[in-house]
């Protein structure tokens, strides 16, 4: 009984990551689970979370030519986060095969000025990039990846699978 009781116990104190506590769930009934920060070692971006949707449908590569990509960079902490560029270009996005090797980089088709840039995302803000991506290099029937990252800040990135339409 006192083994039974012991295991019950163990069990309890380590819910899983989607879980939120009994005191949680009192305090903010309503309230979704925080989303998990990733750990980067530039200090400066601690906070931020960047995240990728692309249409979850088989896209259909007879009907589009360009691929919808909506990359949302959140900032989850409790202070104000600075990003400076070098030029006009903040993101860049790629499509990758299934071995991860790169097909198509959307920064080849634009241009982008020697301009400097600045960018402050204050607590509970978001910035949302739409921009489109061509798939004349994709094959119908497989699934590929999209990547979305910040050029001048490497650890800033995030992917997404998407399947073609055979």
């Amino acid at each position: 009984m006192i083994a039974l009781l012991a295991l019950s116990n163990a069990t309890a104190q380590s819910p899983s990551p989607a879980e939120r506590s009994f005191f949680n769930r009192m305090l903010h009934p309503f309230g979704s689970a925080k989303k998990k920060t990733p750990k980067y070692q530039d200090a400066r971006l601690r906070g931020l979370v960047l995240e990728v949707q692309v249409p979850t449908e088989p896209t259909r590569l007879s009907e589009v030519r360009q691929l919808r990509v909506q990359a949302r960079l959140s900032n989850v902490g409790g202070s104000p986060i600075s990003l400076d560029f070098p030029t006009s270009q903040r993101i860049d996005i790629q499509l990758l095969n299934p071995a991860g090797e790169v097909l198509t980089r959307w920064s080849e088709n634009h241009a982008f000025t020697e301009e400097i840039g600045h960018l402050t995302i204050n607590p509970r803000e978001d910035v949302v990039y739409n921009e489109t991506i061509a798939t004349r290099e994709l094959q119908p029937g497989r699934v590929y990846s999209v990547e979305v990252f910040f050029p001048k800040y490497p650890e800033l990135r995030s992917r997404q699978k998407f399947m073609t339409a055979p």
